[in-house]
C-alpha cells in the first residue's frame, strides 16, 4: 500500500511515515491557487480563529468559516457535502503551529494528560512548524493538515470511529482537490490517478475503521445515528467493491423501523448504484 503520510515530511514527522492507523502498538501527515467567482472571493468567508491546544496550552490561529456564509449544494453518495463557490470542508482540521497536534474540529479538546504525553513524544519532540502563506488554505494544505490530524489521532490511541471519521474526511478533501484539479496542470491524466488512488486508500481505511467501530462502540458516532453509519458503511463498502458487503448493510437500514425516510431514500439509491454495477 502506497504511504498515506506522504507530504508530511515537511512537518518533521519522517518517523511516523509508517505509522499505521489502526494498530495500537506503543511505539511505532502548494497546489491549486483558489479560483474566484465574480462577486465571490473566498477569502471574505474566512476569518482567523484563536484556539487553545489541549497539548501544550499554547493559543494559535486556524482559519475558519463564517457560519452560514457556504450554501451547501447536496451530498455525494458518501454522505460527503459538496457547496456552491468554496469547499468548507478545507478547514476542518485544525493544527497546533506549536507542537504539531492536530484534529478534526469535532475532537479536538477530546485529549486527556496521557495522551498529551503521547503527542509531545511522538510528535511535538520532532515537529517542525510551517508558515502559512496566503489568505485561504489550498487543497494541498488542507490535505497535509488532515493528514496531521489522523497521525494524532493514532498517536493518542483515539476511538476507532475517529480515526475512521478522519481517514473519510481526508478523502473527501483530496476528492475535491481531484474535482477541481486544472485541466493545463501538468500530467493532468496522471495526477488525477494519483489522486484517486489515494482517496481510495482513504475511503478504505475508513470502511475498515467504522465497520469494526460498529461492533463496539456506541451510539451516536461522530455525530451520527446508527442508521446513518450502516448507510455510510454500505456505501463505502460498495466503493471498495465488497459489494455482497455492500447488499447487507443496506439490507439492515432498508428494514430498519428508525431509519428514517432520507436515509432509506439514500439505500435505495445505492441499491440501484449496486445492480448497475458503479463504483
Amino acid at each position: 500500500m502506497d504511504n498515506l503520510f506522504s507530504g508530511l515530511e515537511e512537518f518533521g514527522l519522517n518517523n511516523l511515515s509508517n505509522i499505521n492507523i489502526y494498530d495500537e502498538k506503543e511505539e511505532d501527515t502548494k497546489d491549486n491557487k483558489v479560483k474566484s467567482k465574480k462577486g465571490f472571493s473566498e477569502e471574505d468567508i474566512i476569518f482567523d480563529r484563536t484556539y487553545t491546544c489541549p497539548v501544550c496550552d499554547t493559543d494559535f490561529k486556524s482559519k475558519s468559516v463564517k457560519t452560514g456564509r457556504v450554501k451547501l449544494k447536496g451530498l455525494d453518495s458518501d454522505l460527503r457535502p459538496r457547496y456552491h463557490q468554496a469547499d468548507p470542508l478545507k478547514y476542518d482540521a485544525i493544527l497546533c503551529t506549536s507542537c504539531g497536534y492536530a484534529s478534526l474540529t469535532r475532537f479536538f479538546k477530546n485529549v486527556t494528560y496521557t495522551q498529551a504525553d503521547w503527542i509531545k513524544k511522538s510528535i511535538s519532540s520532532s515537529y517542525k512548524p510551517v508558515e502559512e502563506t496566503g489568505n485561504v488554505y489550498s487543497y494541498d494544505d488542507a490535505i497535509a493538515r488532515h493528514k496531521m490530524a489522523l497521525v494524532s489521532s493514532i498517536v493518542k490511541k483515539a476511538k476507532t470511529s475517529e480515526r475512521a471519521y478522519t481517514c473519510l474526511k481526508t478523502a473527501w478533501v483530496i476528492r475535491g482537490k481531484a474535482e477541481t484539479l486544472p485541466k493545463d496542470t501538468p500530467d493532468y491524466k496522471q495526477v488525477l490517478l494519483r489522486l484517486k488512488k489515494e482517496e481510495m486508500e482513504f475511503i478504505s481505511n475508513a470502511y475498515e475503521g467504522f465497520s469494526d467501530a460498529f461492533m463496539k462502540e456506541t451510539f451516536p458516532m461522530c455525530g451520527m445515528d446508527e442508521s446513518t453509519i450502516t448507510l455510510l458503511v454500505a456505501e463505502l463498502a460498495r466503493k471498495t467493491g465488497k459489494l455482497d458487503e455492500a447488499s447487507r448493510w443496506i439490507s439492515r437500514v432498508l428494514v430498519s423501523r428508525d431509519a428514517n425516510d432520507r436515509i432509506k431514500d439514500k439505500a435505495r439509491e445505492i441499491k440501484e448504484l449496486l445492480k448497475e454495477g458503479r463504483n
